[in-house]
């Protein structure tokens, strides 16, 4: 080919590239990487000058940094990261981030920040508001406030719950069973039974409820009980004589006396509902078996076999009061298995029992 057949050929093409440029207006090219690639590496020899005579569909300036981004690619790949972003926080510091947050619930992520100046460890604040982020702790004001699980949950130690139970024996004879429930241990006191729950019944049963606690040495400091109009004045005073606080739950809200409300349908459930209560004294010493048993953690007696409810009877557990009594024999009334103690003057009553005699006027 002469170079008039080479020119020719050349103002041919720069025709053609003018007449794709008119028909595609503002439009911009777009080039695959193998075609940026092959045009760097063809024109990046020329000068600058020659480029800009040149009849070309991208500037000459484009070609050049093309041309550099090839020759620096296999350099950038090799000094690339390994993980993308900032190196990872270290280990110790995160736990500590995360044990101030949890150990103090009013505290942010600034208040953290400077803690941990002060403590020596040199991290932005941005820092450790990523780590509780990640962590999925919520701002300090949502941390701050404390639920009433939150709060049960602190002062499980020291909590007592009480209610009153209604059950009705085979004469007709309405009862109501008085309990408290030990929040740590999930212990059950049985307090007494009486048909009429007056002010000076319930006020006694908060007397022994103090004695029960000394001999125990059980120190609790708050009961929860609801709004009844069975608990008196006084029984709040013998309380708190005695340094229990008594709070009281919400109106409607049986959650805030959870623990004692979902023993009461199971008591029900596992004891009342197959026993045929008589009289207060049969009703007294069903509950106080119960207790015991509640007291080993077996509360289900749908989970217990027979030859161990046999066995827990024979140990005193029952005394053979159950759903695998004997019909045709009356239940065993035995003696209470609880100390005695002298009753007050003011009982009136020779039974040295202080918790389930017989008759007992409270």
């Amino acid at each position: 080919m002469s170079d008039r057949d080479k020119h020719t050929e050349t103002l041919a093409l720069r025709h053609q590239i003018t007449v794709l440029e008119r028909q595609l207006g503002g439009e911009r090219i777009r080039f695959s990487p193998s075609d940026r690639a092959f045009l760097a590496a063809l024109l990046h020899g020329l000068p600058s000058e020659v480029l800009r005579r040149i009849r070309l569909v991208v500037r000459p300036d484009t070609v050049l940094r093309r041309h550099r981004d090839l020759v620096a690619r296999p350099h950038a790949a090799r000094s690339r990261p390994k993980r993308p972003g900032r190196p990872r926080t270290v280990r110790s510091v995160r736990l500590l981030v995360l044990r101030l947050a949890r150990e103090n619930s009013n505290w942010g992520y600034r208040r953290i920040h400077g803690e941990l100046l002060v403590l020596g460890v040199r991290v932005a604040a941005s820092t450790v508001w990523g780590i509780l982020q990640e962590a999925g702790i919520d701002p300090a004001p949502g941390r701050a406030t404390s639920t009433w699980a939150d709060f049960r949950r602190s002062q499980a130690d020291a909590l007592l719950a009480c209610d009153f139970l209604e059950t009705v024996a085979l004469p007709g004879a309405r009862m109501y069973v008085f309990a408290v429930i030990e929040r740590a241990s999930r212990r059950i006191r049985i307090l007494g039974a009486t048909a009429h729950p007056t002010a000076r019944w319930v006020t006694q049963a908060a007397k022994n409820l103090v004695m029960d606690l000394e001999d125990a040495g059980c120190r609790a400091r708050l009961l929860i009980r609801d709004r009844d109009g069975k608990f008196p004045g006084l029984f709040d005073a013998v309380l708190n004589d005695a340094a229990i606080e008594v709070v009281l739950s919400g109106v409607r809200m049986p959650r805030m006396n959870s623990i004692m409300e979902r023993w009461v349908p199971t008591c029900r459930r596992e004891l009342l509902g197959r026993t045929l209560i008589w009289n207060q004294h049969h009703l007294l010493h069903a509950l106080r078996g119960f207790e015991r048993l509640s007291c080993r953690r077996a509360i289900s007696q749908s989970h217990i076999c027979p030859l161990l409810w046999l066995l827990v009877s024979c140990l005193g557990g029952w005394d053979g009061v159950g759903p695998w009594r004997s019909r045709s024999r009356p239940a065993v009334v035995s003696r209470c298995p609880l100390p005695s103690r002298p009753r007050s003057p003011s009982d009136g009553s020779g039974h040295r029992c202080w918790r389930c005699a017989p008759g007992i006027s409270w």
